[in-house]
């Protein structure tokens, strides 16, 4: 009862001076809005990259003559376009040696495709890959209705796709894709198959493709045409890493890479481009904490010096509660009391504004709405630290004011 009592003068006081608690608080607004806004739309944007990037299969790497993510500016492009391109044989030959992976497939992708099928065609932004059988599973793709490519396929150059969500979607609105003929680039194509959708990807689909056999695909556009990509899956979670050193170490004998130069190609997984992409979002992740911290230093002096001025003005107050048997501890309680509520009322305006404003930016790239509770209990937890840590000074010195001066005290 003794500390509701306080709390109910603490914020008695306050409310008698809600423009100056006002103008505190901005401060502590300011500073956990910073923390709060930035930490959103940078976990929007990390579970969007996360649902994306998680298309390869698990335990899955990717071996390609570009990285996943490139960095470095004009120079670093120039020296990946420099790259020679992976090829065929060099796919067929890491297959052969790579015996200890579960699976090892080819894909060999084109982009701005027009499908059309009678009266209706698809933008001319499709990608259009020709595959082996094992990019199946190395990509996740699942097939919703028809069958997926075969061996056979393969080795007999057979003219069939199968069509993502989005492309069958276009083409076929109320008729079963199945056993039709589609028409890309002047070759004709029977639909074999359509794939499970996937979902978007800060707002691009990633259901708007179609592949065909990669026999049927160079004969199309040429063996030379286009750079292979090598999928690898391995048997589990034990032996992956060991996979991807020995897949690198055969691909630089396959690629005569020697030992004292750089490979010629990059390996890539989930785990490295999510590592890669957190690389990148720390030091924007930084450089708003140093503004926030700034920011709540800023305000927890302000909210001292508005303590200091609160003391001197209820001087006599401090001494009519002493001279009635108020204790030093309940005082200071009072005092500390008054701190933290006005930093938990500066961090609860800046918490609700900081997730509006994150969402709201996230939601400009399209990225999941979320609500970062982690990040809320930190920015609480933060509040509570600043009013202690600055309201200790001016409440200690109002419990020590001694009742006789400050009855005095005009």
């Amino acid at each position: 009862m003794e500390i509701l009592e306080l709390v109910k003068v603490a914020f008695k006081s306050l409310s008698t001076n809600k423009l100056r608690s006002a103008l505190t608080i901005l401060g502590i607004v300011v500073g956990i809005f910073s923390i709060i806004a930035i930490s959103t739309v940078i976990e929007m944007l990390q579970a969007s990259i996360e649902q994306g990037v998680s298309q390869l299969g698990q335990n899955t790497f990717q071996i390609q003559k570009w990285p996943a993510v490139q960095t470095g500016g004009p120079g670093a492009f120039a020296k990946y376009r420099n790259r020679p391109d992976i090829t065929l044989e060099q796919f067929y030959a890491l297959k052969e040696k790579l015996t200890q992976a579960k699976s090892v497939g080819a894909e060999q992708w084109g982009s701005g495709k027009v499908f059309s099928y009678r009266n209706k065609e698809t933008n001319p932004n499709v990608s259009f890959a020709g595959v082996t059988v094992d990019a199946f599973p190395n990509n996740k793709w699942i097939i919703d209705r028809g069958r997926a490519i075969n061996q056979r396929d393969i080795q007999r150059y057979e003219k069939v796709i199968v069509l993502g969500a989005d492309v069958a979607k276009t083409l076929f609105v109320f008729q079963d894709p199945i056993g039709q003929e589609v028409k890309v680039d002047g070759h004709k194509l029977k639909v074999i198959g359509v794939l499970e959708k996937q979902g978007g990807f800060f707002g691009q689909s990633q259901d708007n493709f179609a592949i065909a056999p990669l026999t049927t695909f160079q004969s199309f556009y040429g063996k030379r045409s286009r750079s292979i990509n090598i999928t690898v899956m391995s048997y589990g979670k034990e032996d992956y890493e060991n996979l991807i050193e020995t897949a690198e170490g055969y691909f630089r004998t396959i690629r005569k890479v020697s030992p004292a130069e750089e490979s010629d190609f990059s390996i890539f997984s989930n785990e490295s481009v999510l590592s890669q992409i957190n690389d990148i979002t720390a030091g924007v992740r930084i450089g708003s904490y140093i503004v926030a911290a700034i920011a709540l230093l800023a305000a927890g002096v302000g909210i001292m010096n508005i303590m200091l001025v609160s003391v001197t003005e209820r001087t006599r107050e401090i001494g009519i509660r002493k001279a009635i048997g108020a204790k030093r501890s309940n005082i200071l309680t009072q005092f500390l009391i008054e701190a933290v509520s006005l930093c938990l009322g500066g961090g609860a305006v800046g918490i609700i504004l900081g997730i509006l404003a994150g969402n709201i930016a996230g939601s400009f790239l399209n990225a999941a709405a979320i609500l970062p509770v982690d990040w809320i209990l930190i920015g609480v937890f933060l509040c509570v630290i600043i009013g202690v840590a600055f309201g200790t000074y001016p409440a200690y010195k109002a419990s020590n004011l001694d009742p006789i001066e400050a009855l005095r005290y005009e």
